[in-house]
């Protein structure tokens, strides 16, 4: 005899009810199961590691969120990392204390030049957006109004998302989420380049030569191909729509240089648009003092006025 016709074999026991204690318990414990299924449906709070936000032509594209457990709905805000666009990483992240001031941070990846070139990493970033905006009941932040803060190649790439909105070429559709606006509220670049024009004339090694990053990331050279280097600088797309802007630049950075941080001003102020400009007189590319001290506390000062 199988299984199954054993078990139609065995007696049947219908006339056994429940205790009135064992249907209080089953009760109970469905009502436990409820709740927890609830919590489980939306994880709010806490830190939330290598979320996959897309996939492109295998290549997973990952971000790190963290969402402060004291506050209600906290803003949020997008960092972008630096390395030239061919290296760095989501995991380092210059600005990780903010959930400590009241955000919610993602740090997001994007494809580095040894993958894709220009547009991917700013379709990437713009996709990133967007699934943070279509997120944002799931983990517990407000994405109404989200900041992006950009490092050096992360700088300029936070400068264009800001400058950039419904470009339809810049958009893309990685990630999906097509109904979500990928436009930020508010940019904060810190020491990255606003023209690739200009950066082709007054430091051609970066955009002339094979060698360079600029010239990694258009594929080609700036001079030569003046539509796309426009295309790929912040300072090309500014309009009088555009977010609050404040920029971060060592006046003694040989890494991008200076002249960078003076472009994006002057179109700036020509669109009469909210600028904040620092300059550290004795600082270069990058290091502590940008996030730290009274500079961080600017930070925070103008997240808060233009995010919450």
């Amino acid at each position: 005899m199988n299984s199954w016709n054993c078990l139609e074999a065995a007696p049947l026991h219908r006339h056994h009810p429940l205790k009135k204690a064992t249907v209080k318990s089953l009760l109970l414990t469905l009502l436990v199961v409820a709740v927890h299924g609830a919590i489980l449906s939306r994880t709010l709070g806490g830190e939330h590691l290598d979320i996959q936000f897309a996939e492109v032509n295998g290549h997973s594209l990952k971000l790190d969120l963290t969402v402060p457990d004291d506050v209600a709905n906290p803003p949020l805000v997008i960092y972008i990392h630096g390395g030239g666009w061919q290296k760095g990483s989501y995991k380092r992240n210059h600005l990780s204390v903010l959930p400590e001031h009241g955000f919610a941070v993602a740090s997001i990846g994007y494809r580095l030049t040894d993958v894709a070139s220009f547009p991917a990493q700013i379709h990437d970033c713009k996709g990133a957006v967007r699934w943070l905006r279509a997120n944002a009941e799931k983990y517990g932040y407000n994405a109404e109004k989200i900041g992006v803060v950009g490092t050096s190649a992360g700088g300029h790439l936070a400068l264009l998302l800001g400058t950039s909105g419904d470009l339809k070429p810049l958009e893309g559709t990685v990630g999906g989420n097509a109904d979500q606006s990928s436009r930020v509220q508010a940019i904060i670049n810190y020491y990255g380049p606003s023209d690739f024009l200009l950066r082709s004339k007054t430091q051609p090694a970066k955009t002339e030569n094979p060698a360079g990053s600029v010239y990694k990331l258009l594929g080609g050279k700036a001079s030569e191909n003046p539509t796309m280097a426009k295309l790929a600088s912040g300072a090309w797309h500014v309009t009088e729509d555009d977010p609050p802007l404040l920029n971060i630049h060592g006046k003694k950075d040989k890494t991008v240089l200076f002249d960078q941080a003076e472009r994006i001003k002057e179109v700036y102020e020509a669109a009469e648009l909210p600028l904040e400009f620092i300059a550290p007189e004795d600082s270069g590319h990058g290091g502590k003092e940008f996030f730290s001290g009274e500079l961080l506390e600017k930070v925070v000062a103008f997240l808060r006025k233009n995010l919450k």
